[in-house]
């Protein structure tokens, strides 16, 4: 009898894609905030995107978890926007 190396809790690849997904949307949000222009502003961005962040950590349903990237996406996208009308 074989063991698996793996640990009990180990995601499938269709789980490990969708995190790093997240992951990257994360680092994208985070990236994109360092360039608004207000601190304050900033600083609301950040913890607004933390909180929703962390706040859906632990989500399992898939339709959902795709529902939030994209409404993620959308608000990165809104936020970009902005940024670009703001600097012409």
């Amino acid at each position: 009898m074989t063991t698996s190396r793996l640990p009990p809790a180990a995601f499938t690849l269709k789980q490990f894609l969708q995190r790093q997904k997240v992951l990257g949307l994360y680092r994208n949000m985070l990236k994109t905030i360092r360039e608004v222009p207000d601190e304050g502003d900033r600083k609301y961005l950040r913890d607004w995107a933390r909180e929703e962040f962390k706040r859906n950590k632990n989500a399992t349903n898939q339709d959902a978890i795709r529902m939030m990237i994209t409404q993620a996406n959308m608000h990165l996208e809104d936020l970009r926007k902005s940024l670009a009308l703001a600097k012409s």
